[in-house]
């Protein structure tokens, strides 16, 4: 019986919309102006002009990322794209990857940010706790039923987006409006170009999360209609809200000063609102972290759900199973404990820059893909277009190769080294992949036999 329940089609387009834009808008927007300001040297321009750089290759990435989830709207999002693009084991290596590092070690980064958060007012003491309390709650929402996972996105989407106005109002209300920004470009000796690499992985981490939506598609009800919409307006609003707050920032306080504070966004409302600004905002990060954390366990344990139906890791039958309120209970379980697991670390820089590569590597299939699926099925019925073909697929390509040369020999011995590391574990996933295939025969054949004999 557990074999015949099928996800049921009730996610609509706000919840897709509030899916993108709840599982991008978290942590980069507070936490990752003072990264971008430290890799300039404390000069804005480079800064700002990367928020635009980053969001270009976003939507770039995007728009080319739509055709292919209107073409395959399964769940599992990538997985299922690149299985049918290239062939079942890079499908198997992306859900793999995704499984076992991207989502956990973006739910626990996440998780650790909102209890970091948190120490404001229950003290330093608590973090790796409440990091995994968080984790724990939000397994139980998405346990009640993907209505409740989506209305969640809904909510604290909302919700976040209210501090969010209120210091982008109150910063051009009450900055001095003095400090530069958009010169100088970086500070002396430094280079752009290598700059411009470490400013990329930094903020399109704060952009990560726009696919989310495509893991969901066998949920929604219009998915040709609605996904694109979700995809290409919600990183649309993500640039937009991310380039205005940060023009507010500078507003208030100058890049340089930005760049030696952990918590600029606390700073700034600080020096606009007092001590009790400071906190207000810390109340806001804490809600918008939340509702980012859900949208990284919805979505990813439809990827683990999609291995497990296939059969394709170990204990499928068991991650496979739907409760009654049929979502996949075991695969939301998995993701979440693993995320939980990492979280005991309270590393949030290490986490998310592992995540990151790991993302980028196979986006940048999937751009490919579009290409290829142009090619080897021309006549496909094709109800969205990338526009400007194959000039955005080729700006989506040209970026995704940027990210990884730059995580691998630009941006230093530590990202070099974790990058080799996410890379060994996505090697790991061959024999795997080949021991499960080869098991499934077994099994295929034994039932063979039993028939035959019968």
């Amino acid at each position: 019986m557990e074999n015949k329940k099928e996800l049921k089609k009730n996610l609509g387009v706000f919840a897709a919309l509030a899916t993108v834009v709840g599982s991008v808008i978290g942590s980069g927007v507070f936490f990752k102006p003072q990264a971008i300001y430290a890799a300039t040297g404390g000069a804005p321009g480079l800064g700002m002009i990367a928020w635009i750089v980053a969001g270009v290759a976003s939507i770039a990435g995007a728009l080319t990322f739509a055709e292919v989830a209107i073409m395959i709207p399964k769940t599992g999002g990538m997985v299922a794209y690149l299985k049918e693009i290239y062939n079942p084991l890079v499908g198997f290596l992306a859900g793999w990857i995704q499984t076992l590092i991207f989502y956990p070690a973006m739910i626990s980064a996440l998780a650790v940010a909102c209890a970091t958060q948190a120490s404001l007012f229950i003290g330093e003491g608590f973090v790796v706790p409440v990091a995994i309390g968080v984790i724990i709650s939000i397994i139980f929402l998405n346990n009640l039923g993907s209505k409740v996972g989506g209305a969640v996105q809904i909510i604290f989407t909302v919700c976040k987006l209210i501090p969010l106005f209120i210091l982008m109002i109150f910063g051009f209300a009450r900055g001095g409006g003095g400090n530069p920004v958009f010169t100088p470009m970086v500070g002396e000796g430094l280079n752009p170009a290598i700059v411009l690499g470490s400013l990329m992985v930094s903020i399109l981490f704060a952009f990560e999360g726009w696919t989310n939506v495509g893991a969901i598609a066998g949920e929604m009800k219009r998915p040709g209609k609605d996904l694109p919409i979700a995809i290409v307006g919600g990183v649309s609003v993500i640039m937009a809200v991310y380039f205005v707050i940060n023009l507010a920032y500078l507003q208030v306080l100058p890049s340089s000063e930005l760049a030696n504070l952990a918590a600029p966004a606390s700073a700034v409302a600080i020096a606009i609102f007092g001590d009790v600004g400071g906190k207000i905002i810390s109340i806001g990060i804490m809600i918008s972290v939340y509702g980012a954390c859900n949208g990284f366990i919805l979505s990813g344990s439809r990827v683990a759900y999609s291995l497990a139906k296939e059969g394709e890791i170990p204990f499928s039958r068991v991650f496979s199973k739907l409760n009654k309120a049929q979502v996949p209970s075991n695969s939301i379980y998995l993701v979440g404990g693993i995320g939980a697991l990492y979280a005991v670390s309270g590393q949030f820089n290490l986490l998310t820059d592992v995540a990151v590569f790991a993302s980028w590597t196979f986006y940048t299939l999937t751009f490919l893909g579009v290409m290829k699926l142009r090619k080897d099925q021309p006549e496909a019925v094709r109800t969205y277009r990338v526009p400007l073909y194959p000039v955005v697929p080729i700006v989506a390509v040209i970026s995704g190769i940027y990210v990884i040369i730059s995580r691998v020999f630009l941006s230093g011995l530590q990202a070099t080294l974790l990058s080799i590391a996410s890379m060994t574990v996505t090697l790991i996933g061959v024999p795997v992949y080949y021991a499960t295939r080869n098991g499934k025969k077994g099994k295929t054949l034994k039932s063979k036999k039993s028939i035959d004999v019968a």
